[in-house]
């Protein structure tokens, strides 16, 4: 039967996991766990060096107090042999002017990881992003007066060892134009969650550059290899080439000096940064400079026609001698440059790419190879792997992924559950999360799985659970959720969410306030309680607006029209349009939005509904109510954009801007731009009549954006409908697509400059926007709407 057969494979998987845990597994039949311990231990920072990484982040965190507290390093051997970290009481303290706090940690992210348990949960303190609130220090008591730790302090030893953070595409969605002030903030704020096994992905294109040179391949050859800057991620794990590029010199050497200060501050508080390794893929060029290498091509990846100009990458043959020779000089030069590993690579040959042959001797000996690749540069290599293919691809059935999974030695692969927050595996492998697609903004979570989830895990029979982790797509956004997981990484027993949330918004907000912390067990109970089963990829129509004629969208309750005068009508083409462009993706909608505050269901409910009403209409032939909710629809984008303009979390320009502001002449800033721009919107390849697969993936609610771009979109599709009404014919598709693929392609090569600073009152737009449609008006109703011009003589 299928089900034991798959088991059988997963149980497989939580041994290999096992093995590569270095802490929490102690079964003697994996040798290289001590190996791999005595080798952190050994390679490490010296205990000065990461003590002064911690007070250089108190420093910049919190500079008021940088006297108050005192950092020690200690070993694991004073913590029962795990990892953790001790607050305590200042045994010399005595008065404003000396350190009336001591941490002590294995390293310097548990002493970070200390201090900010200390002040969490002590000072009510709150610590996020800049563009999700920031930090709430206000609560912290001045130097002197802080509050006391009972007799003997507290010890928080990790339950396990590992605490993961980022996906192989946060570094385009979110990093792709981080400057070092940046990812000075970032790793500071790895280091106060207890992150200690992070991405370190930056740069690696100029390490690429060095190895292919070995083999006479060109700076010209590689700029069909390497992606734009904003589509590295997707050029690093072959799902496309070129796309963006290509990349300057300046940039590859920008970035390579860039991730020498990511490692080195990463390294100084004890981290052990994941570098990446080998997957098989390569440059065109090397086809032609070894003829009789063995290669195949990948598939398509969602290109509109298989453009081999951007799509179907080549992949070397695991049998080829190249595969571990490659794949070993890429490890050593990676150590040479960097001074050093951490051991742990990363990996993933078939990211949302079907393997060319399905036969497990093929799979095997591929996941041999890249094994091969990193042991040849560094013979103790760990493959750290993401499970998302696992969960993509009906192709992994029993017998590949078995294959795959037994090509590595026992001991030497870690398997991330990539989805563990909405379809938990991890009974395979460690617990991680995924929880934001495509660095989308939306309020989103499953409080429930991420404060029982880690715990189940552990305590399961015959766990072999390694760690926790954050594997979101995009940062900055529902920071709830990444405070509460970054916590569970502490916790041995199953958190009392009741109370986790009570004392939540009194932190994030700096005081108790009743009223606050009944709305955020409304939003628990609902936004942060999705429990269908279903992953958060935003469809509002506002930023994700459908590519198919009206009548393809579901309208319940629609009523017939009696009217005489004439009939909408179905396009010629409404059954033979392709599969692709006829399937309206319906917005994820898992809560009740009458239970939610109003101020939320404006924009995440009545966005919707108003679009489904203009549909109904447009079915029902009534062309004034179709004119005016079209109107409302567009004020609705128009008044979100204002709202949205009013907090510098939500603007479009600082996306810009940070992009140009890498760039070292004009003709980069206009490349680095239009990069920037396609990302958000539509990208890969299009036609003039045939949209990209990919368009609105990345989507986001930043002003600017929505009153620029999506406004002017669906004022486009709202003018067809009309003209369809008037002249009593179809919908015209393709003349919409026509218009709106333009719009799109001119807007990516547009140099608008927007605003990098929020503008406007944000308390006072809300509570006017709540009078305009929640009070005063009846949002979804035609009469409760006075009719403004008619649509169709928009300027857009």
């Amino acid at each position: 039967m299928p089900a034991p057969r798959l088991l059988r494979v997963l149980l497989l998987l939580v041994a290999l996991a096992c093995a590569t845990s270095g802490v929490g597994c102690s079964d003697p039949r994996f040798p290289h766990l001590g190996r791999v311990r005595e080798l952190h231990r050994g390679e490490g920072r010296p205990a000065a060096e990461q003590e002064a990484a911690a007070r250089g982040l108190l420093a910049r965190l919190l500079p008021s107090h940088s006297g108050s507290f005192d950092f020690r390093v200690i070993s694991a051997d004073q913590c029962g042999g795990k990892a953790c970290f001790i607050v305590d009481n200042h045994p010399l303290f005595d008065g404003e002017g000396t350190p009336q706090v001591l941490l002590l940690g294995t390293s310097g992210v548990e002493i970070s990881a200390g201090l900010h348990w200390y002040l969490k949960h002590y000072c009510a303190a709150h610590v996020s992003w800049d563009k999700t609130g920031g930090a709430q220090l206000s609560s912290v008591p001045r130097p002197g007066s802080l509050p006391r730790l009972p007799s003997g302090g507290i010890l928080i030893q990790r339950p396990v060892g590992w605490s993961y953070y980022q996906n192989a595409v946060t570094s385009s969605y979110s990093f792709a134009w981080w400057d070092w002030e940046r990812w000075e903030k970032e790793i500071d704020w790895m280091a106060l969650q207890g992150i200690n096994l992070p991405l370190a992905f930056t740069g690696q294109e100029a390490i690429w550059q060095k190895v292919f040179q070995r083999y006479n391949i060109s700076k010209s050859d590689l700029d069909d290899f390497f992606g734009g800057p904003a589509f590295l991620a997707w050029s690093r794990m072959a799902n496309m080439h070129g796309w963006g590029g290509p990349l300057p010199q300046s940039w590859l050497d920008d970035q390579l000096a860039l991730q020498k200060k990511i490692l080195s501050r990463m390294y100084a508080f004890g981290m052990f940064p994941v570098l990446p390794a080998f997957s098989g893929n390569i440059p065109a060029a090397l086809r032609s400079k070894f003829p009789s290498a063995k290669v195949t091509h990948l598939g398509n990846w969602f290109t509109v026609d298989s453009n081999p100009r951007w799509c179907c990458t080549y992949l070397l043959d695991a049998s080829d001698p190249l595969f571990v020779e490659i794949g070993k000089l890429f490890i050593e030069e990676q150590i040479r440059e960097y001074g050093g590993t951490s051991h742990v690579y990363s990996c993933d040959t078939f990211d949302e790419n079907t393997p060319p042959l399905s036969d497990p001797n093929y799979i095997s000996s591929l996941g041999a190879a890249t094994f091969r690749g990193m042991q040849s540069g560094d013979d103790d290599a760990i493959w750290l792997m993401q499970g998302w293919l696992f969960s993509y691809d009906p192709f992994w059935e029993p017998p590949q992924m078995k294959a795959l999974l037994h090509s590595v030695p026992v001991g030497r692969m870690i398997v991330l559950d990539l989805y563990a927050e909405v379809k938990p595996i991890w009974i395979n492998s460690d617990q991680c999360m995924l929880h934001n697609f495509a660095a989308d903004f939306e309020m989103y979570g499953v409080l429930d799985m991420v404060a029982s989830g880690p715990i189940d895990a552990r305590l399961s029979a015959n766990s072999t659970m390694i760690g926790v982790g954050m594997s979101m797509e995009g940062i900055e956004q529902n920071p709830i959720v990444y405070d509460l997981m970054s916590e569970m990484a502490f916790h041995h027993r199953q958190v009392d969410l009741q109370v986790w949330v009570e004392t939540y918004p009194t932190r994030r907000y700096g005081k108790s306030i009743v009223g606050l912390q009944d709305a955020w067990k409304i939003l628990y109970q609902t936004l942060y309680n999705c429990t269908d089963g279903k992953n958060d990829k935003n469809r509002d129509v506002i930023v994700a607006f459908p590519d198919v004629e009206p009548f393809v969208i579901q309208t319940p309750g629609l009523y017939t029209s009696s009217s005489k005068t004439y009939s909408t009508k179905l396009s010629k083409n409404y059954i033979a349009v392709d599969a692709s462009n006829d399937e309206y993706e319906h917005p994820h909608l898992w809560y009740d939005t009458d239970a939610v505050i109003r101020a939320l269901e404006l924009f995440l409910r009545y966005g919707d509904e108003v679009f489904v009403k203009i549909i109904e209409s447009y079915k029902a032939n009534n062309v004034n109510q179709v004119s005016n909710l079209c109107q409302h629809f567009i004020d609705l984008v128009n008044d979100l954009d204002t709202l949205l303009a009013s907090h510098e979390g939500f603007l479009l320009g600082p996306w810009l801007e940070s992009a140009k502001g890498l760039a070292r002449d004009k003709e980069q800033e206009m490349q680095y731009e239009w990069n920037a721009r396609t990302q958000i919107t539509m990208w890969f390849d299009n036609t003039k009549t045939k949209a990209s697969l990919l368009r609105d993936y990345a989507n986001k609610y930043w002003s600017g954006l929505l009153r620029d771009y999506y406004g002017p979109r669906a004022a486009i599709y709202f003018k067809y409908l009309i003209l369809s009404m008037e002249k009593k014919e179809p919908f015209a598709l393709e003349e919409w697509r026509r218009e709106w693929i333009s719009l799109t392609n001119n807007w990516q090569s547009d140099w608008k400059v927007f605003p990098t600073t929020a503008t406007g009152d944000a308390l006072n737009i809300s509570r006017t926007l709540y009078k305009k449609y929640l009070h005063d008006a009846d949002l979804i109703q035609p009469e409760g709407i006075i009719r403004l011009r008619n649509l169709k003589n928009t300027p857009w």
